[in-house]
């Protein structure tokens, strides 16, 4: 048997990765992190212990990986779902509403994840991050951003905090309300994205998307207008 080719090696070992990461997710969402070992994930996605500790150096390091191809898998579905759509403005309320519904959806493996990155290790640089934030950088461009590597960084701030208040314990914030004010901060139509049930909350703002060739710019980073209430900033 003549031995496989380089492409073919990288091709497994692909694979191999991504059952790893998929056990994690299913254990971790169904168990919880602490109850869920190493041992357990391998078993799952029927590799070898010492195969895991091969492609990530730790538990909480593996977690954060799954949870961000999750999120990226989660956003590019989003993003590019029927009508597909180039409009900035249309691209940018899918992908808020893309992962405030996986807080939404996912309470067990959110908090957990987000738990993780404000713990000791910190925020986890692997590719499935890179591809999230490929995904969400391009989004900000297409949006209109004069200052991408400014207006990412706070896009994803502003992102973290939402999902946070949505899974603080004792004090959740509804969702509704909090995409109502990202929307707004961003100068978003309610009816965009995936809308929530029930319609808008009480006292949200009615925005009509801005016309003329300065729109863009009176719109990038999501920094509110001349005329827009000092309440949204």
């Amino acid at each position: 048997m003549s031995p496989r080719s380089p492409s073919v090696n990288e091709e497994l070992r692909r694979r191999s990765r991504e059952r790893i990461l998929q056990a994690t997710l299913e254990l971790v969402d169904t168990r919880g992190y602490e109850a869920t070992t190493l041992g357990d994930i391998a078993e799952r996605a029927g590799t070898a212990r010492g195969l895991i500790s091969y492609y990530f150096p730790g538990k909480r390091q593996l977690l954060q990986s799954a949870v961000h191809r999750l999120m990226h898998l989660t956003l590019e579905e989003a993003l590019e779902r029927e009508p597909r759509t180039e409009d900035g403005r249309e691209r940018l309320a899918r992908a808020i509403d893309a992962i405030l519904g996986l807080a939404a959806e996912r309470p067990t493996l959110m908090r957990t994840h987000m738990a993780g990155i404000l713990q000791a290790e910190g925020f986890v640089q692997c590719p499935e991050q890179q591809r999230l934030a490929f995904l969400l950088r391009d989004t900000v461009t297409r949006y209109g951003s004069e200052d991408v590597d400014t207006d990412y960084p706070l896009l994803r701030a502003l992102l973290m905090g939402a999902v946070v208040a949505v899974l603080l314990p004792g004090a959740q914030m509804p969702l509704p309300r909090l995409r109502s004010e990202l929307f707004h901060r961003y100068g978003l139509d309610w009816d965009a994205g995936m809308p929530p049930d029930g319609g808008p909350p009480d006292g949200t703002p009615v925005v009509r998307p801005p016309t003329g060739p300065s729109s863009t710019a009176r719109s990038s980073a999501g920094r509110p207008s001349a005329g827009q209430s000092s309440k949204s900033k």
